[in-house]
């Protein structure tokens, strides 16, 4: 006798989001179809093995998926460490580790913030394009070192000196973590979206692809608009004004310190 409990209903809701979030990772990756042919695969050797219960066929696709394993895990290794990293930052576990960690203090002191505004209001009207990424609670250790380190307090005068059109370290990211102003001149991953706008240049594609992989804030100065955008968990926002600016990085200068 076939019986359908709660516990049942439950392993499928869990399992359909699962396979729902793969694909949507996949689909950022622009591995969607790759994705979309495994699963027919997989349907296929069910019904074979399960359903009809043919074993030569069976059999061949038994070893197909047997050595198919570790090649997923070679082909898919970028979207598998994504996955994991995900699941451990605070875009997930923050309420959890609310619940069951202390809150600090997460009184935002206006003279962090305003200097990075001012900084970008600055290169705004000047249209001195820029891409500053703050660090959230994933290191970016890896990203840090492909630049130059500074460590240095951070200063609107420093920040738009580096932005400079004739300064060496205008074209990179400048990474502020820890409140200082860790390094410059950083090379970042680049999203391969299909659905960004084509007016977005490089450095917009660039903040988008950190903050898919890690938790930080990217702002970002269009040289061509002057309009200022930030990036955060794989999303734009775009044409930011000063107080938008300044909302956006109190918020992640306090979750941080929450953290």
């Amino acid at each position: 006798m076939i019986t359908f409990g709660i516990v049942d209903l439950i392993d499928i809701v869990l399992v359909a989001l699962l396979l729902y979030y793969i694909y949507r990772l996949m689909k950022e990756s622009s591995s969607a179809n790759i994705f979309s042919g495994i699963l027919i695969f997989v349907l296929v050797w069910i019904l074979v093995s399960q359903v009809f219960e043919m074993r030569l066929l069976g059999g061949i696709l038994d070893k197909l998926v047997n050595m198919g394993a570790l090649a997923l895990i070679i082909l898919f290794q970028e979207e598998i460490r994504h996955f994991f990293s995900s699941i451990g930052t605070r875009r997930y576990m923050g309420g959890l580790m609310r619940w069951f960690g202390r809150r600090k203090d997460t009184n935002v002191h206006r003279e962090e913030i305003m200097p990075i505004v001012m900084a970008c209001l600055s290169m705004s009207k000047q249209k001195t394009g820029a891409l500053i990424v703050i660090e959230g609670n994933v290191g970016l250790n890896e990203i840090i070192e492909s630049g130059d380190v500074i460590n240095a307090d951070i200063n609107q005068r420093l920040i738009e000196n580096i932005f400079f059109k004739n300064s060496p370290l205008h074209d990179g990211a400048m990474v502020i973590s820890h409140k200082r102003l860790k390094a410059a001149g950083c090379i970042l991953p680049v999203a391969h979206d299909n659905d960004i706008p084509k007016s977005l240049g490089l450095r917009h594609r660039a903040a988008l692809g950190i903050s898919q992989k890690s938790d930080c804030l990217s702002v970002i100065i269009s040289e061509e608009t002057g309009n200022i955008s930030i990036a955060k968990n794989g999303e734009f926002h775009l044409r930011l004004n000063a107080e938008e600016l300044e909302r956006a990085l109190t918020s992640e200068w306090a979750a941080t310190e929450a953290s």
